[in-house]
């Protein structure tokens, strides 16, 4: 998984009600983890991973990690 290409509009954690940002995020799956660029909020942390990129890239990564 690489850098996130698709830019959010108008999106802000509900939580602290702040424009997200682009950083560096660790994901976790069985036992692995893959350091990916996705937008976060900078006060509490919460991520955005947008549904195609859930449904895309990390599905095939999961049932690939499944698989093993």
């Amino acid at each position: 998984m690489g850098k996130q290409e698709e830019q959010p509009e108008n999106i802000g954690c509900d939580k602290c009600s702040i424009p997200l940002t682009l950083g560096k995020v660790r994901l976790a799956y069985l036992g692995s983890v893959f350091p990916v660029e996705l937008y976060k909020c900078p006060r509490c942390g919460l991520v955005y991973i947008p549904e195609a990129l859930a449904r895309g890239k990390m599905q095939e990564v999961e049932a690939a990690l499944e698989d093993k």
